[in-house]
């Protein structure tokens, strides 16, 4: 039954196509008819949907968002104007300003070098807009992120006109991890219209050829006080002995609602680290879906999550075990605060003949208060007897006799809960591989337990 919330999108999508078809790649556009009308097929999930139970999609689409689909410029130099929190990392640094690529520093168009870059990339190596290569787009492209099982997904690719391509060629080491600052920032107000609310649609394309590996980093930050919805599709191809290390920092603000679909697909002997913090938002909602193609593939996928007010996490993994001899493992946990709630349901499906899979999938919590709310739903599908696979989750508050051992040495109340909470957030960021980023995040995550995490220190957009 389709409601008013996605009503909208359709008729958006039917009155705006030329448009948004004139400002997009043929490679986009060549399956964005296919993803309407799967959209319009499906509509938003309800919560009756299983992946779905834990977010009201319906209610956070509702509002009637504006869509850049003329694809303004934005008035900023974040070069200039922007500052993350998260700092001297020796990464080479890349920009999306909403849901277009920043063609500024550190960018690299056919050959085509701006000035003042950051350090050259390998040979082969591409990090630039989907528009700009649309032989490697078209043949990747919406290839794993499926409109017809995904109602998020259809509506990302129906409507994102621009996005970003990583591709490391065969064999290729990218020594220097690749950050990824996302700015949302308001459009510029005029006579005719202010826009108070905005929609923008990211889509990033990674393509690892075998033996490849790469680091990157993607923040997010909010740079205007105001309401954003953010819709973000990540495929990743992941080839043969290749390996991809992926992390994903939210630090927004109250007013953000957050939609990512994440999916991944990995060859024989690959490996992937997936990480995705959560440090500040208003609703956020991650989807992960990866699946083993090859054997000898293994993941790592790990979580923390600190929310309170009335913040809102849900994280929903699926990983698919395809063939055999191939190894997952998660670890998530949350911290939640005054009327914050959290969500994880994580699910591991090992198929037939899938043989010698090892899996292990924990969820821990923490609730700082009575009003804080937490669903944890570890699951197992397993059609194959030899396999090793486990699951568990705990929900529980602050251990009592540690707090009263702390006071009884003169550390106050909070001062104990802190270094409490600390401790044990810290045993998902100590598993980090990209070691300057977990060295800043033990600061950042003392920052926000204290509160003083509100916006990016030093960032300059916020007027």
């Amino acid at each position: 039954m389709i409601t008013s919330s996605e009503q909208q999108y359709i008729e958006l999508y039917e009155q705006a196509r030329q448009m948004i078809m004139e400002h997009a790649p043929e490679a986009m556009n060549a399956v964005r008819d296919d993803a309407f009308r799967d959209f319009a097929a499906s509509g938003f999930p309800s919560r009756k949907v299983e992946r779905y139970k834990y977010t009201d999609i319906q209610k956070l689409f509702a509002p009637d968002y504006g869509v850049n689909l003329n694809r303004l410029q934005i008035p900023v130099d974040p070069y200039e104007a922007f500052r993350c929190d998260v700092p001297n990392l020796s990464t080479s640094l890349y920009f999306v300003v909403n849901d277009m690529f920043y063609k500024g520093e550190g960018q690299e168009v056919r050959g085509e070098r701006i000035p003042h870059s950051s350090p050259k990339l390998p040979e082969g190596v591409i990090v630039g807009s989907l528009r700009d290569y649309p032989e490697l787009v078209t043949k990747y492209y919406s290839k794993l992120a499926k409109t017809s099982e995904d109602a998020i997904t259809a509506l990302n690719t129906m409507l994102a006109q621009d996005g970003m391509l990583v591709y490391v060629p065969k064999n290729v080491k990218v020594d220097r991890a690749i950050q990824v600052i996302n700015i949302l920032k308001a459009l510029p107000q005029n006579a005719q219209r202010v826009v108070t609310d905005l929609m923008v649609n990211r889509r990033v394309l990674i393509v690892l050829e075998e033996g490849a590996e790469i680091k990157m980093l993607f923040c997010d930050h909010a740079a205007d006080d105001r309401n954003f919805l953010a819709t973000q599709v990540i495929e990743a191809y992941v080839g043969n002995n290749a390996s991809l290390d992926l992390y994903c920092l939210e630090e927004t603000h109250a007013k953000n609602v957050r939609i990512s679909n994440v999916y991944i697909d990995q060859q024989a002997n690959s490996r992937v680290n997936h990480n995705v913090i959560t440090l500040h938002n208003g609703t956020t909602r991650n989807k992960l879906d990866l699946t083993f193609s090859g054997e000898g593939a293994e993941c790592q996928c790990f979580g923390c999550v600190i929310a309170d007010k009335q913040q809102h996490v849900d994280n929903n993994t699926l990983i698919i075990h395809k063939v055999p001899h191939c190894t997952s493992n998660e670890l998530y946990k949350y911290v939640l605060d005054d009327k914050a709630t959290g969500a994880f349901a994580g699910r591991v499906l090992v198929e037939h003949g899938a043989q010698k899979t090892s899996s292990q999938m924990t969820n821990q919590n923490l609730t700082a208060t009575k009003e804080a709310r937490m669903y944890t739903q570890p699951m197992l599908e397993i059609y194959a007897d030899d396999v090793k696979c486990a699951h568990g989750s705990t929900v529980g508050q602050l251990n009592d006799a540690a707090l009263f051992y702390m006071r009884q040495r003169g550390i106050s109340l909070d001062e104990a809960k802190l270094l409490l909470q600390n401790a044990f957030i810290n045993e998902v960021i100590d598993h980090m591989q990209l070691e300057p980023l977990r060295d800043r995040l033990h600061y950042l995550v003392e920052k926000r337990f204290r509160g003083e995490l509100n916006k990016c220190a030093g960032c300059k957009l916020c007027k």
